[in-house]
């Protein structure tokens, strides 16, 4: 069928230029989409890739297939369209279609919760919109080859159209839309543009296409609909819902304390009590690390650096109950930074650095502390180069002699060679002394190490010292239930951390956990008869 706008090789081009970048565009998309309810681990990512890598091949497939069929072009501006159109619609169904894939996946799985939950949101969510995307290639070569003279040149031109715009549809959403506007906003961006493109191509050639109209339709209602930026749709009161870089940040208020929640929506990854209180979290028993390097003992204030520093929650509690500390943070995400300041009264005088923890170490520090804290794990989303033996003796080298680390790991577990194990095994190959403490109602747990001998004759020694009676009673609780490491043979290096994998097996133990009562009630009821009943 001839279309004019066709023989202009130029508009072809585009065609793949922005068919790539809105490729990428998606997929950087779905990785924010996910984050807050799965997390930005290495294991979503794999299955992120893994889908849009299924989708395209089969759109390669199909897309030859269909165009050595029926070369009809209209077919191919149609099918551009209706993924536009999906793309446009994932703000406004996305994130509804995850929490109800959750909710099925729970109830009817025993085991790898969130990696068939992700790869099932994926497959619905990702897979249909790419598969379109992947026939344009196929397609667009049945229309720019116009004799086996220079096909070899066409199809290449084709292909280094569609990976230059790949290349941009990377950087632009991860360095300017989404932080700036936010996921919803960029898959509408995406989406307009690719919608912009077919329109050319139906108007100049004349083409009455009804697909058009009820696309323009549906993009306008997904404009009106999707451009929230919330994924906690059930919260009305947020005081931040926003997005960086590097998170999806969620700050909320109540009478008694500021929260802040990175990426996973029910944790709580940093709080600032507005009263002069401890914070009944894992920071109130990460406070025994200075009372077990000697606290009292020293004629100069002692030196702590934090690796994590989120929004201070640790240095400010330190600050508030412990008097002589220098301290400073390291944290990677500057808005989370910023966000100290504005929302978690962090004072001025704290200097964090925004940098990478290890990297900080590396070549940014040669400075020896008497504390360094390691808080930059969260759930499975565990940087592997912050948990091998190399990372640990770089902090160990950066330690005051009876100097003490200590590392917030938080998925407690209790299976044989889970990711606590692997952490504690590792460090016991670099530390000679090895105590955890497992936090009250909660799953986390503290490990404390160091190479002085003496750390627990400090500590006892120390905590009798203090005149805070509060403070005092959490330090009692601590060494109360201290626990001395007897370590394996985990080590985790630089070329083999497995921590995610390890990290998954522990939240599918917290999750069965969770959900064992509500198995044991509705387990034997239908969908239907679970919706009909009052736990909704």
């Amino acid at each position: 069928m001839e279309r004019p706008i066709l023989k202009n090789k130029i508009y072809l081009y585009l065609t793949e230029f922005f068919a790539g970048m809105s490729v990428m565009a998606v997929e950087l998309g779905a990785s924010r989409l996910l984050a807050p309810y799965f997390s930005s681990s290495q294991i979503v990512w794999t299955i992120i890739i893994g889908t849009i890598m299924i989708a395209m091949a089969l759109g390669n497939i199909y897309g030859g297939r269909s165009s050595d069929k029926d070369p009809n072009p209209d077919r191919l501006y149609k099918r551009i369209t209706i993924a536009a159109v999906w793309i446009a619609l994932i703000p406004v169904v996305g994130k509804y279609i995850i929490i109800g894939i959750s909710a099925l996946i729970v109830l009817t799985v025993n085991t790898n919760f969130l990696i068939i939950a992700a790869f099932a949101a994926c497959m619905i969510i990702f897979v249909f919109p790419l598969f379109l995307l992947g026939t344009v290639t196929p397609s667009l070569v049945k229309y720019t080859v116009d004799s086996l003279d220079d096909n070899g040149k066409v199809v290449g031109n084709l292909n280094a159209s569609n990976t230059i715009g790949s290349i941009i549809g990377t950087f632009v959403p991860t360095f300017i839309s989404i932080p700036s506007v936010g996921t919803s906003i960029t898959f509408l961006i995406f989406s307009g543009i690719l919608l912009i493109l077919a329109f050319i191509y139906f108007i100049t050639g004349r083409v009455k296409s009804k697909t058009a109209i009820v696309a323009a339709i549906l993009y306008v209602i997904s404009c009106i609909f999707g451009h929230s930026n919330s994924f906690a749709f059930w919260n009305s009161d947020l005081k931040v819902e926003d997005e960086s870089v590097y998170n999806y940040l969620q700050v909320y208020e109540d009478d008694n304390r500021v929260v802040l929640s990175t990426n996973v929506l029910f944790g709580v990854q940093s709080v600032y009590m507005k009263e002069r209180s401890l914070t009944g979290m894992y920071y109130d028993y990460a406070m025994a690390a200075p009372f077990m390097s000697g606290i009292y003992t020293k004629d100069r204030p002692l030196d702590v650096l934090i690796l994590g520093m989120g929004t201070g929650t640790y240095a400010t509690q330190c600050s508030r109950y412990l008097s002589d500390m220098n301290i400073e943070g390291v944290e990677i995400d500057e808005k989370i930074t910023d966000l100290a300041r504005e929302y978690f009264e962090l004072p001025e005088s704290i200097k964090v650095t925004t940098y990478d923890g290890r990297a900080y170490l590396q070549g940014l520090s040669d400075k020896k502390y008497d504390v360094i804290m390691v808080d930059a794990y969260q759930d499975i989303t565990i940087p592997f180069q912050m948990s091998s033996v190399e990372f640990f003796t770089l902090v160990k080298d950066h330690l005051t002699d009876d100097g003490v680390m200590v590392v917030n790991m938080n998925m407690r577990g209790e299976q044989k060679g889970d990711i606590n194990k692997y952490l504690a095994d590792t460090i016991a190959a670099v530390f000679s002394e090895i105590y955890t403490v497992d936090v009250g109602y909660s799953t986390n747990r503290e490990l404390f190490a160091s190479n002085n001998p003496n750390l627990l004759n400090a500590f006892a020694g120390n905590i009798e010292m203090e005149d805070d009676i509060e403070l005092m009673g959490m330090m009692n609780t601590v060494s109360d239930n201290l626990v001395k490491y007897e370590a394996g043979d985990n080590v985790m290096t630089d070329d083999k951390a497995p921590v995610e994998l390890l990290g998954m097996k522990v939240i599918d133990e917290i999750i069965k956990e969770e959900v064992a009562d509500f198995k044991e009630e509705y387990g034997g009821m239908s969908i239907s008869e679970i919706i009909e009943s009052d736990v909704f």
